[in-house]
């Protein structure tokens, strides 16, 4: 079971780190509308799933609790604001710089617990964090202006993951109301495209046009293996299995698409990776302790 369950995880965090090589394909639609292209078949992809698994009973308790339509709302928001400026860094050659946000999710979720559920911070996540901020503080100062891009990336997607660890609704579920929540604005906004004559959908060629059409599984379907993998492997598996997807961008980044990156860009960078050093290493340290704490 476990290695299976490494295995769907894997598959989902390496297909993640894969994007870019998608979205620079659709380099020739602009960011908005590859993101309005992603709610609209995302959903209509989902509603597919659901309807293969038969499993609608849980649309109608949902709708009927405003305070977790108003929660996936927020949730919605964030998710859409992430991708968004994910496909806009992918396409302005800032693959790099997308992969740090990645790379400082992990942290960023241990202050955002903090803070938000009032979880305690070993000591050694404190030295963690400590070092990922001189990491983004020395990125800023060789810049002179914050890895926005990253930040970003990593604010969202924190912020996305603390609303959904709350929810009571699964990974499938989830993303079929946030699509369905956002759907009106996708589909008005590209139909209002249509009527202006700017949609991709005409305007582009076939290949343009079914790659738009394929975002919504490719979405999707690495949301539902990692969902099928989560559940088969310690959280420490799956923690460092999550490194994958940002080292994928990161490589590409630098081999594959050639951006910029010195060595006093790699000093910032390397902070970072040895706050994460130290943050995976605690964490199985800790669950060892636990293990051999429990009772034969």
């Amino acid at each position: 079971m476990r290695r299976n369950g490494t295995l769907l995880a894997g598959s989902a965090y390496t297909i993640w780190g894969l994007f870019p090589l998608y979205f620079k394909a659709l380099h020739s639609v602009p960011s908005l509308e590859i993101l309005l292209n992603r709610m609209v078949w995302s959903l209509l992809f989902l509603i597919g799933i659901l309807t293969w698994k038969k499993h609608w009973g849980w649309i109608s308790q949902a709708i009927r609790n405003p305070k977790l339509v108003m929660s996936f709302a927020l949730s919605a928001t964030l998710l859409s604001a992430n991708w968004l400026v994910y496909i806009w860094a992918v396409n302005e050659g800032r693959v790099i710089d997308a992969s740090l946000g990645y790379f400082i999710t992990p942290l960023v979720n241990i202050l955002l617990g903090a803070v938000a559920l009032r979880e305690r911070m070993r000591t050694m996540q404190w030295v963690a964090v400590s070092f990922a901020a001189a990491g983004v503080l020395w990125l800023t100062w060789l810049t002179g202006n914050l890895p926005w891009i990253g930040l970003t990336l990593a604010l969202t997607f924190g912020t996305y993951g603390l609303l959904r660890k709350t929810s009571s609704l699964g990974a499938l579920e989830g993303l079929s109301l946030e699509t369905a929540l956002l759907f009106p604005f996708a589909g008005g906004y590209l139909c209002w495209l249509a009527l202006q004559g700017q949609n991709a959908w005409f305007t582009q060629d076939s290949h343009v046009v079914t790659m738009l059409l394929l975002t919504g599984p490719v979405t999707a379907i690495p949301l539902l293996l990692f969902a099928a993998g989560a559940r088969k492997i310690p959280l420490t598996t799956l923690g460092i299995l999550q490194y994958i997807s940002p080292m994928v961008q990161f490589l590409m980044g630098i081999w594959l698409f050639h951006e910029p990156f010195n060595a006093q860009k790699l000093a910032g960078f390397a902070l970072i990776w040895l706050a994460l050093i130290l943050y995976s290493a605690e964490g199985i340290w800790m669950n060892l302790r636990k293990s051999e704490a429990k009772p034969a």
